[in-house]
């Protein structure tokens, strides 16, 4: 990866298995970075030459069943050039706005958190959603004080030799440390293939019946969210209450037929969960 004056002194990692069809995308939007690595399962296309072509280093991982799952074995293997991690996966794409907010933040120095909340704006159904729905994930950490929870899901069907959905953690030792939260989102292309996000939502529900079943979710870092997904994940009409949070609470409405078919497809998710459970 070509290097500016003004690097951000940040690891940039990515979590990969045969992604060849988008990665290019997220490399290209990755220049400015100090490093950018991609940590690959055995891809049979050609993930890590293309990674190579852009000047990433490669890196694989072959999981052994056991925890640490991969992003939290990219903290503990990995020889990094920073202490601070941004992990991103292959179908988003960092914007310039996000790109420059990072290079502000470590302009001044150290941060003074432990790490930051970056929103996902979804591109669905060929354009960008103004509006709706954004997942938040604590995806620039410093690996020195933020780590991800071991949790009893091994033997759940869905996830395999990737963490699931939630976040990493702070160590015990800096549990008192702040959590940030950047402006500016990155670009989660998550349906350019509808059958494929079919094939994962599918998975992902699986994945959290069991979850539920076992009552293994582990604490968020904010008190706050943790409450909100404890009180969702009860709640008797979750299926309509996602496609309302997403499509007018959220203002969903306001992104016309794309707007609609992303809060449907919520919907559809938590029928699966509910039809599973």
């Amino acid at each position: 990866m070509r290097r500016r004056s003004n690097v951000i002194p940040v690891s940039a990692v990515i979590v990969t298995k045969n992604e060849e069809q988008r990665i290019v995308r997220s490399l290209a939007a990755l220049e400015g970075f100090g490093e950018v690595i991609i940590v690959d399962s055995s891809s049979t296309d050609r993930t890590c030459e293309i990674a190579a072509q852009a000047g990433a280093r490669a890196e694989n991982f072959i999981w052994n069943g056991k925890y640490p799952k991969k992003r939290q074995w990219c903290l503990d293997h990995l020889t990094l050039k920073y202490d601070w991690v941004f992990f991103i996966d292959a179908d988003e794409v960092i914007t310039p706005e996000l790109r420059r907010e990072m290079a502000d933040l470590f302009s001044r120095g150290a941060p003074d958190c432990a790490g930051y909340f970056v929103q996902g704006a979804y591109h669905w159904r060929g354009r960008l959603l103004r509006h709706g729905l954004r997942n938040n994930k604590l995806c620039l950490i410093d690996r020195r004080k933020i780590e991800f929870p071991v949790i009893d899901d091994l033997d759940m069907p869905g996830m395999g030799e990737m963490e699931g959905h939630y976040q990493p953690v702070l160590k015990s030792a800096y549990k008192n440390e702040r959590i940030g939260r950047l402006k500016n989102p990155l670009v989660h292309y998550a349906c350019e293939d509808r059958e494929g996000w079919a094939r994962r939502h599918e998975r992902y529900a699986d994945w959290e019946v069991a979850m539920n079943k076992k009552r293994a979710w582990p604490r968020d870092v904010s008190a706050g969210r943790s409450l909100a997904k404890r009180i969702f994940r009860v709640l008797p009409f979750r299926p309509f209450v996602a496609f309302a949070h997403s499509y007018f609470l959220k203002g969903g409405i306001l992104d016309g037929t794309a707007g609609v078919d992303f809060a449907l497809s919520r919907l559809i998710y938590y029928r699966m969960i509910r039809a599973r459970s």
